[in-house]
């Protein structure tokens, strides 16, 4: 019987190809290799930056006693996450820009998608706990110390990080549930969800589905808090007879409103939207931008606008150029 024979050989090259899919071939952002010795020279500084960046201000806020209360806590948190997010996606990148091998195994993919939507989900739930603690601060000012005590940002610092293991374990578990079969080639420079349910043989439709709606919640719940925060703080403004208290209020908020603007627009446009409108080099350059280039510049949005850290950082140049 020979059709039954080449059925039965069919299914077991099927079954083989499903069961040698041990690794993972990142593909990155071009096969040039000019062009990849520059973008990882350029990568390289973005990435030294961020570390320099985030972990100098982990170091100002703890090191500083003018910056011990709860906006700068929450201002160190949001900093060693983003040099953990960027360290995530960041080293591998460079290591793949100058290797042939590109291969990360099925378990360094399934850890490098876990952590990225942890700290990105982290990031989400801090940047609205943040705007939170800004309105406590400015609608409030006399009783704040009292309002945002450690037992109230302490439990907001660990229940964002709880909710995006959460989050993350969700995905990671339905993505790495799939067969991959077709091809383990990744289009991306980091295992992300979208590029992983492009190359999966089953069928997505309920991933694609979780994706759109977690992250949307997530989206909806963290941008009201946000919304209704900073409504408060705009009634509080305008109750405001000193144009200084204006001014100042404009600087501290100015910054936390740019960060949260610049992180939540990529973060929307690259999940909250129909899997058919996908185009997998487009949103690898989006996504690179929020896990590589956003950590690089909150430091420099949340310390320029900041008096209270330029003068931090004033002193210590000033202690450190006498030593």
């Amino acid at each position: 019987m020979p059709g039954l024979s080449s059925a039965l050989h069919t299914h077991r090259n099927q079954v083989k190809n499903m069961t040698e899919v041990t690794v993972f071939i990142l593909t990155g952002l071009t096969d040039d290799i000019e062009m990849e010795v520059s973008l990882f020279l350029l990568f390289l500084a973005i990435y030294l930056f961020t570390l320099i960046g985030n972990l100098g201000l982990v170091a100002l806020v703890i090191g500083t006693s003018w910056l011990q209360n709860p906006m700068y806590y929450f201002l160190g948190v949001l900093s060693f996450l983003d040099a953990c997010y960027s360290s995530v996606v960041a080293p591998k990148m460079l290591v793949n820009f100058l290797a042939e091998n590109k291969a990360i195994s099925f378990l360094g993919c399934a850890t490098q998608m876990f952590l990225v939507v942890t700290f990105g989900t982290t990031e989400s739930f801090l940047l609205a706990a943040m705007a939170y603690d800004r309105y406590v601060a400015i609608y409030n000012p006399l009783l704040y110390s009292v309002n945002m005590s450690p037992h109230v940002y302490v439990p907001l610092i660990v229940s964002s990080y709880i909710g995006g293991i959460i989050h993350a374990t969700l995905h990671t578990v339905a993505t790495f549930s799939l067969s991959f079969c077709a091809s383990n080639e990744v289009r991306h420079v980091f295992c992300d969800i979208p590029p992983l349910l492009a190359i999966s043989c089953s069928d997505t439709h309920i991933n694609q589905l979780l994706l759109i709606y977690f992250v949307g919640v997530i989206e909806i719940i963290t941008i009201i808090i946000i919304l209704i925060s900073y409504g408060f703080i705009l009634l509080a403004i305008l109750k405001m007879h000193s144009a200084d208290g204006r001014r100042k209020v404009f600087s501290t908020c100015g910054s936390h409103l740019t960060g949260l603007s610049i992180y939540h627009g990529t973060i929307l446009f690259m999940y909250v939207r129909p899997s058919s409108s996908y185009s997998l080099d487009h949103d690898m350059i989006i996504s690179i931008f929020y896990t590589v280039v956003i950590p690089m510049l909150n430091p420099i949005i949340y310390s320029l606008r900041n008096k209270d850290v330029k003068n931090a950082m004033k002193k210590l140049f000033e202690r450190n150029r006498f030593v």
